[in-house]
C-alpha cells in the first residue's frame, strides 16, 4: 500500500456522486470533511490515488463567514492540480454535511470567493443549491476558436451560428462552444494534448460543448484534459458559466430555470439546474447528490 493510500484510509475519504440519485450516474468526488493538518502535497496525492475528477477538503471557515459546523474552508484538487472552484464536488461535500448535522444553510470559503449554499430534502433526495460568486463573460478571438475546433475535430460549420464562442466564468473560466447537432456532441474524438496546451494558455478549466434541444433544455459535454481527465460527467462550475452565458446573449429571459443533461454519452447520466434570478448576476446550480457504496 502506498504512502498516499494509508492518507486516504486514514482521514476518511467520502465518495459522492452529484448531480444523480442513482451511484451509477452523475459525476463522483471525493470529500474529506477534515483535511486539517494536510498539506497540499498530501491533498494531491490523495485526489491523484482515488482518480475522481475532483475531491474536496473542508476545514473550519474563517471567522464571520457563518455558525460553527455550517462553514468551512473548501480547497479543491483533481488528480493533476489543485483548482479554484468545481461545482459538483461543492454539491458532494454540501450533501454530505447535511447527512451528518442535517439540511439547512451552509457557507464555503472557496479560493474564488465565498460560496453560499443550501440543502433540501425533496422526496427522500438531498438537493444542494450552490450560488455562484459574480460571473464574468467574454469574447474569444477567432484565432482560439480555431485552434479549439482543430483540437476537437470539429469544422467550423459543426458549431451552432446562433450560439457563438464565449469564454464564461462563474468561479472557474470555461470555453463555451455550441454543436449544431445532437450527433455532433455525441461524437467526442479528441486530441487530448492539443486541447491541454490551449487550455493551460488561456487558463481554461474545461471546454464545454452544448447543443441546444429547446430553449430551456440543453445538453452538454465537458472535457477535462488540465485536470488529467478525458471527460467530466457532470460539470456545477461550467454549468454557472454557461447559465451567465445564456443570460449575457439574451438566450433566456432574466428570471429563468434551465435544464442541462450531462453524462449520457459516457454512460453515467446526470441532471443540473440552472436558476437566474433577476437583478442577481450570480447564478444558481442545484442537483441531487448521494454517497457511492464501498
Amino acid at each position: 500500500m502506498s504512502t498516499s493510500d494509508q492518507h486516504a484510509q486514514a482521514i476518511d475519504v467520502l465518495r459522492y456522486t452529484a448531480f444523480a440519485t442513482d451511484p451509477a450516474g452523475g459525476n463522483p468526488a471525493g470529500v474529506v470533511l477534515d483535511a486539517t493538518g494536510l498539506d497540499d502535497a498530501r491533498m494531491l496525492a490523495i485526489a491523484a490515488d482515488l482518480g475522481y475528477s475532483e475531491t474536496a477538503f473542508l476545514t473550519p471557515g474563517p471567522a464571520g463567514l457563518g455558525p460553527e459546523g455550517r462553514a468551512f474552508t473548501v480547497r479543491y484538487f483533481s488528480p493533476q492540480a489543485e483548482v479554484p472552484f468545481c461545482g459538483h464536488a461543492t454539491v458532494a461535500t454540501a450533501v454530505a454535511l447535511a447527512e451528518r448535522d442535517g439540511p439547512g444553510d451552509f457557507a464555503f470559503a472557496a479560493p474564488v470567493g465565498t460560496v453560499p449554499v443550501t440543502v433540501a430534502a425533496d422526496g427522500g433526495t438531498l438537493r444542494a443549491t450552490l450560488t455562484s460568486v459574480e460571473p464574468k463573460v467574454g469574447e474569444v478571438p477567432a484565432a482560439d476558436v480555431t485552434e479549439a475546433l482543430a483540437a476537437l475535430g470539429w469544422a467550423a460549420d459543426d458549431l451552432d451560428p446562433a450560439l457563438e464562442p464565449r469564454v464564461s466564468f462563474a468561479g472557474a473560466r470555461h470555453l463555451i462552444l455550441a454543436a449544431a447537432t445532437r450527433e455532433r456532441l455525441a461524437d467526442l474524438r479528441y486530441d487530448f494534448e492539443r486541447l491541454k496546451s490551449l487550455m493551460l494558455r488561456l487558463d481554461l478549466t474545461t471546454v464545454q460543448l452544448v447543443w441546444r434541444e429547446t430553449p430551456s433544455v440543453y445538453h452538454v459535454r465537458d472535457p477535462f484534459p488540465v485536470g488529467g481527465v478525458v471527460e467530466d460527467p457532470a460539470t456545477g462550475a461550467a454549468a454557472a458559466a454557461f447559465g451567465a452565458y445564456a443570460r449575457e446573449l439574451g438566450l433566456v429571459p432574466a428570471a429563468t430555470e434551465l435544464t442541462l443533461h450531462q453524462g449520457a454519452d459516457m454512460g453515467r447520466p446526470g441532471v443540473l439546474t440552472v436558476t437566474l434570478r433577476e437583478g442577481d448576476a450570480r447564478v444558481r446550480v442545484s442537483g441531487a447528490a448521494v454517497r457511492i457504496p464501498g
